[in-house]
């Protein structure tokens, strides 16, 4: 293995066996199928999915909590599955919404009784719990029992444990899920200034805000189903979708205007209907610009007002639409195991 990579797979699976009756044959979940990744030491690298497309899977294969059904992965230049051992000092897992400390122990008390688990001395581990929590915001709360702070903060901590041990690979798996929008703000600038104050430290972060894997990562793998779709930096991804001139759209009541209808225009390649108390709102994607023209006529023949118009650049949440045919919400609806 490269001595750049800080995480590594090749043609990774993993099947999980679902419990039935003892007559019937047990069934199979298909979590992983052929995953290969590659992160280099020192990257913010994102897992990009609905809810149980398979990053949480693919999280633990990597943290040495689950084995892999096939292939295999590295962390750090280690085998998860044949060196978990070796790999656990030289990494650590914050899952958003997880339970968070003991209640009768201050966030201080917490903190320090975790990182004992990883050998740090008391009086280090003492100074960067100190350190950590006046980077989001909590010092104030070091001598406060976990039990009285609200969600936002107790996840706060939770992070907080994360970076304690000063991991050579830190693994987030939705660790802003829950969060309020001023604490998630809060939670996405420490990830940033933790990174920048030691190249050699590498993250893997997975989520399903858009937003979240467009300001933070480097790169993002967009995964569905066990598979990896995509893989190069959100620039980039969203740069193969520009050929598309793509619109934002507010009607009037729709009069029987459908997406199929949308849909039947051949400068339309793709068409996104959502009726609001006032009308609809449309998002297309138009071969060209100028084919605008021809669906503003479809209105005028349905006698559709336009409300409002505007042009945008593309999004990943556009690229996840291309990969699969319909947004992560839909997707996330229609349901698939984790």
């Amino acid at each position: 293995m490269s001595a750049s990579f800080a995480i590594e797979t090749n043609d990774l699976g993993r099947i999980y066996k679902l419990r039935g009756s003892k007559k019937e044959k047990r069934k199979e979940l298909v979590a992983l199928q052929n995953v290969n990744l590659t992160v280099e030491r020192g990257e913010l690298f994102g897992l990009l999915g609905p809810n149980g497309a398979g990053k949480t899977t693919l999280i633990k294969v990597l943290t040495t909590l689950l084995s892999p059904t096939s292939g295999w992965a590295r962390v750090a230049g280690l085998d998860v599955h044949a060196e978990p051992e070796v790999v656990r000092p030289k990494i650590n897992m914050v899952s958003g919404g997880e339970s968070s400390g003991y209640g009768l122990l201050t966030v201080r008390e917490n903190l320090w009784m975790f990182s004992q688990f990883y050998g740090v001395p008391s009086k280090e581990a003492n100074e960067r719990i100190e350190a950590l929590l006046e980077m989001v915001g909590m010092k104030d709360r070091m001598h406060t029992k976990s039990s009285d702070l609200s969600t936002g903060l107790r996840q706060k901590m939770n992070i907080v444990r994360g970076f304690l041990t000063e991991p050579e690979v830190l693994f987030l798996d939705e660790p802003t899920l829950g969060l309020d929008v001023g604490a998630m703000r809060d939670v996405r600038k420490f990830i940033l200034d933790w990174l920048k104050a030691d190249e050699e430290r590498t993250l893997l972060l997975t989520t399903h805000y858009m937003a979240e894997a467009e300001e933070l990562c480097d790169r993002v793998a967009i995964i569905n189903k066990g598979r990896v779709l995509a893989c190069d930096t959100p620039t980039a991804l969203k740069q193969g979708l520009q050929k598309d001139a793509l619109f934002e759209i507010e009607v009037s009541p729709l009069n029987g205007l459908t997406q199929q209808n949308l849909l039947d225009q051949p400068e339309v390649t793709k068409a996104a209907v959502t009726e609001t108390e006032t009308g609809a709102k449309l998002s297309l994607s138009l071969v060209e610009e100028s084919a605008l023209a021809r669906v503003i006529n479809l209105f005028t023949q349905k006698e559709v007002k336009v409300m409002n118009l505007t042009k945008r650049q593309p999004t990943l949440e556009d690229v996840f639409v291309d990969l699969v045919g319909r947004s992560m919400a839909e997707e996330e609806e229609h349901g698939s195991g984790e």
